[in-house]
Parts: structure tokens; C-alpha cells; sequence
């Protein structure tokens, strides 16, 4: 029997708490960052808020990477792309990335 979906809210993807569920280790994600400020390039001291990113899980990296831990409070680690890293703390909620778009 596959499922088909009754509405807009049964397609698109759900926000998952961090607290009740992580992502695969690896698994790229939309990632939730509450008052996440970016520093915008070549624009001297300008900034934005950018609550959402892509980031991709790294599960128990301070624990593979001991020489790494700075301030972590967590093993698990939030890989960005460029230089956008966030510790596991600062991310409150993950969905999967949606699928590409059909031709």
C-alpha cells in the first residue's frame, strides 16, 4: 500500500527536535540556529540574521578529534560549509534536505 499524501503538510519535510532525534553521521541537513548572526563578505561590519543552514552532522567528533575540543560541551559537531561551524548546542532543530526536483 504506499501513502499518499492529503495535503501540502504531508509533503513537505518536518522540523525534528534535536533533543528527539539526530541526524545519520554525514547526513547533510537544513539545519535550525535561533538568532544566528552572519557576517556578510566585503561588506565592512554588515551582517543578518540567517536562521537556517546547511550544515552536516558529525557524530561524536571531539571524541575522534580529541585535539579539538575548544569550548564543546558535546561530542557531536555541526560542519558548515565555508567557515560556518556550530557546535552541537547551537542547533535546536535538523530536517532532511528536500528531494531535487523532478525533470
Amino acid at each position: 500500500m504506499n501513502f499518499r499524501p492529503t495535503s501540502l503538510a504531508d509533503m513537505l519535510p518536518m522540523w525534528i527536535r534535536c533533543a528527539e532525534r539526530l541526524p545519520d553521521d554525514g547526513q547533510r541537513v537544513l539545519a535550525w540556529i535561533p538568532n544566528n548572526v552572519v557576517h556578510l563578505p566585503g561588506m565592512t561590519g554588515a551582517s543578518e540574521i540567517r536562521n537556517t543552514v546547511v550544515l552536516r552532522f558529525s557524530e561524536n567528533f571531539f571524541t575522534k578529534n580529541p585535539s579539538k575540543t575548544g569550548k564543546a560541551k558535546s561530542p557531536h559537531f555541526w560542519m558548515g560549509e565555508g567557515s560556518s561551524n556550530h557546535f552541537f548546542e547551537e542547533v535546536t532543530h535538523w530536517m532532511a534536505m528536500p528531494e531535487a526536483p523532478a525533470e
